[in-house]
C-alpha cells in the first residue's frame, strides 16, 4: 500500500515514521513505501535508553497534538497491546495545553448560541479555569444568577482530528498488512473505535446526555454529585453545566484531609462505580484524578463525561465473575471466567495459561491486605491473557484501568481503604440490584410482548401440525449415524439370525428322521437324517468362520482410526 501524497499529510508521515523507528517498529518503516521515503537514515531519531522510553513516548505524543494525546489515552487502556511501564506512563499523559484567545471563545459562543455573549451571560470570565486539547472551560454567570461552567471547543479541532485520523488509518492498514502484530491485533479496527470515540467526544450534546444519564443513575448517592447540563446553552461546540466549586482530590492539603470523612467518601465512590459498571452498564470511563473533584461541601464531583463506556448484560455478568474471583484469590475460577470472556488464538496453551493464573493469584494472596490494588491485578490478568494467546475484549482492560484510578483516589481519601474488602462487601448488594433490574417493569413488558406474540402464533402453528399429521406428510429430522451404514448392519444381523434358524431346523429334522426306519443308510444310520445333520454341521462351521472374520476385520479397522 502506498501512502497518500497530500501536502498536509507529509509532515505527519515523517513524525509517525520517527515514532515507529524510535520505539522499535523500524521494520514497518522499511517495508512500507512512503514511510521509508518520509525519513532518511541520516534523520533517524537517536537511540534512547529502555528505561526512559515510556516517558519519552508520552512527551512525543503531547508534542504531536490533541489527536495523538487521545491515541495515547486510548492505548493506556489496552494492556493487551503495551507492556506495563508504557501503560503507566500513558496513564499520566497530560492533556493541559495553552488556552486559545478569548476573541475566539466569544466568536464561537455567539455563533453557537445565536445571541451576543453579553445577552446570554451576566458575567463571563476571560481567563479559563482549565484548558485541554479539545476545548477549554470558563466560569460564567447566567442572567438569572446561576453560576455555570462553559466548555468551548477549540477552533478548527474537528478538521485537525479528521486529518490526523486519515493519516493514522493509513498507517494502521499498513501495519495490519506488513506486521505480525497488526495481523494479530487488527490496528485498523482499533483506530476505527478511536475515531468513533473522538467524534462522540467532539459533540458536546452527547456529553450533556451522558451527564443527565449518570446523574440519574447515581441519584441515590448523597456524597456523589454530577453537574447538570443546561440544554438552552448547549450545542455541539458549547457545553454549559453547573459550576462545581472545589479542587482535585489528589491536590488536597494534608490538613484538609484530616477533617474529611475520607473512609465514607472512598467507600461511596467505589460503590458508585461498581453500580455503574456492573448494574447500569454505563460508566464514566476516565475517572483519573483530574476529573474527580472534592467540592466545598465535602462531596465528590465527577466531571468531564466525554469518554463513557457501555456494557451488555452478558459482559457485566462475566466482568463480575472475574472481579469476585480475583478479589477472593480463586485462581481456577478467575482463569475460567477470563476464558469465557476471551477468544483463544491458534497458539493458546490452556494448561500453561491456568498455571500462570495460579501463580498470579497466589502472588496477590501473599500481599498484605492494605497493599492489594485490585485494578492493577485485573490489568495483570489482561496481560497474562494476551501473553498466553487469549484475546480478551477491550472492556476488560478499561475495567481494570478504571479500578486502578479508583484505587489511587480511594487511598488518597482514606490511606486505609481496601478495595478488595469493598468488593466483597458490595458483591451481594450488586447482585441484588442486578436481580431487581432483571425484574423491572420494562423486562416484564418485554416478556409480556413475547408471550402475546407466542399466543397469537400458536393456533396457526397447531393447525399446520395437525394438517401434516392428517395427510401423513409430517417429517422428523434425526441427527444420527449414517442411514446406509445402519441398514447394512441390520441386514447382517437378520441374515445371521435366519441362517441360525435354518441350521437349528436341520438339526431338529435330523433328530426326528433318526426314528424313521429306511433301507437308505449312511454309516449304519438313516440316510436322510445323516444328510440333514451333515448339512447343519457344515452350515454351522461356515457361520462361525464368517462371524470370526467379520469381528477381526472390524477390530483391525478400529485400531487403525486416528
Amino acid at each position: 500500500m502506498t501512502l497518500s501524497l497530500k501536502t498536509d499529510h507529509l509532515k505527519r508521515y515523517k513524525d509517525i515514521a520517527f515514532l515507529l523507528m524510535k520505539y522499535g517498529r523500524s521494520d514497518l518503516v522499511r517495508n512500507h513505501e512512503g514511510l521509508s521515503e518520509a525519513v532518511s537514515v541520516e534523520e533517524a531519531p537517536p537511540t534512547v535508553g529502555q528505561a526512559s522510553l515510556p516517558d519519552q513516548l508520552s512527551a512525543d505524543l503531547e508534542r504531536l497534538g490533541p489527536t495523538y494525546v487521545k491515541v495515547g489515552q486510548l492505548l493506556s487502556t489496552r494492556a493487551d497491546l503495551l507492556p506495563a511501564p508504557f501503560l503507566e506512563a500513558l496513564t499520566r499523559l497530560q492533556d493541559d495545553v495553552e488556552p486559545f484567545p478569548f476573541a475566539d471563545v466569544e466568536a464561537i459562543v455567539t455563533s453557537e448560541l445565536g445571541v451576543k455573549m453579553s445577552k446570554a451571560f451576566a458575567e463571563f470570565e476571560k481567563t479559563p479555569v482549565a484548558a485541554a486539547s479539545l476545548g477549554q472551560v470558563h466560569r460564567a454567570v447566567l442572567r438569572n444568577g446561576r453560576v455555570v461552567a462553559v466548555k468551548v471547543q477549540r477552533p478548527g479541532i474537528r478538521e485537525q482530528v479528521v486529518k490526523d485520523m486519515e493519516v493514522l488509518e493509513e498507517i494502521a492498514e499498513a501495519a495490519d498488512a506488513h506486521t505480525d502484530a497488526g495481523r494479530r491485533h487488527g490496528f485498523r479496527d482499533i483506530l476505527e473505535e478511536l475515531r468513533k470515540s473522538l467524534l462522540r467526544e467532539l459533540d458536546y450534546r452527547q456529553e450533556a446526555r451522558n451527564l443527565e444519564t449518570l446523574g440519574a443513575n447515581l441519584a441515590g448517592f448523597d456524597r456523589i454529585v454530577v453537574p447538570a447540563p443546561i440544554d438552552d446553552y448547549t450545542t455541539s461546540r458549547v457545553l454549559t453545566t453547573d459550576y462545581v466549586r472545589g479542587q482535585k482530590v489528589t491536590s488536597l492539603h494534608p490538613v484538609v484531609q484530616l477533617d474529611l470523612d475520607g473512609d465514607v467518601l472512598a467507600e461511596q465512590l467505589f460503590h458508585a462505580y461498581l453500580k455503574q459498571i456492573l448494574v447500569d452498564g454505563f460508566f464514566h470511563a476516565d475517572p483519573h484524578p483530574g476529573n474527580v473533584f472534592l467540592t466545598e461541601d465535602d462531596r465528590i464531583a465527577l466531571l468531564d463525561l466525554g469518554m463513557v463506556a457501555r456494557l451488555s448484560p452478558t459482559m457485566q455478568e462475566k466482568l463480575l465473575q472475574v472481579l469476585i474471583a480475583v478479589s477472593e484469590g480463586r485462581a481456577d475460577e478467575a482463569a475460567g471466567a477470563a476464558l469465557k470472556i476471551g477468544r483463544p488464538l491458534p497458539d493458546f496453551d490452556e494448561a500453561e495459561y491456568r498455571r500462570q493464573m495460579t501463580d498470579l493469584v497466589g502472588q496477590v494472596e501473599g500481599e498484605q491486605v492494605g497493599r492489594i490494588q485490585v485494578g492493577r491485578v485485573v490489568l495483570a490478568v489482561t496481560r497474562l491473557c494476551r501473553e498466553s494467546g487469549l484475546r480478551v475484549p477491550p472492556e476488560l482492560t478499561l475495567f481494570g484501568k478504571t479500578l486502578l484510578n479508583l484505587d489511587e483516589i480511594g487511598r488518597t481519601l482514606d490511606p486505609r481503604f481496601d478495595p478488595n474488602a469493598a468488593i466483597r462487601h458490595y458483591a451481594a448488594e450488586i447482585t441484588r440490584q442486578r436481580m431487581l433490574k432483571a425484574i423491572s417493569p420494562g423486562h416484564f413488558l418485554e416478556t409480556a410482548l413475547e408471550l402475546k406474540d407466542f399466543v397469537q402464533r400458536l393456533p396457526g402453528r397447531v393447525n399446520k401440525i395437525l394438517d401434516l399429521l392428517a395427510s401423513n406428510s409430517i417429517q422428523v429430522g434425526v441427527d444420527a449415524i449414517e442411514e446406509k451404514v445402519l441398514i447394512e448392519g441390520f441386514q447382517k444381523i437378520a441374515n445371521r439370525i435366519t441362517l441360525g434358524l435354518i441350521l437349528a431346523a436341520l438339526i431338529v429334522g435330523a433328530a426326528m428322521l433318526m426314528r424313521v426306519d429306511t433301507s437308505f443308510r449312511i454309516l449304519g444310520y438313516p440316510g436322510l437324517a445323516m444328510i440333514c445333520f451333515l448339512a447343519a454341521a457344515g452350515g454351522g462351521l461356515v457361520l462361525v468362520v464368517s462371524i470370526l472374520r467379520s469381528d477381526i476385520s472390524h477390530h483391525d479397522a478400529t485400531k487403525k482410526r486416528p
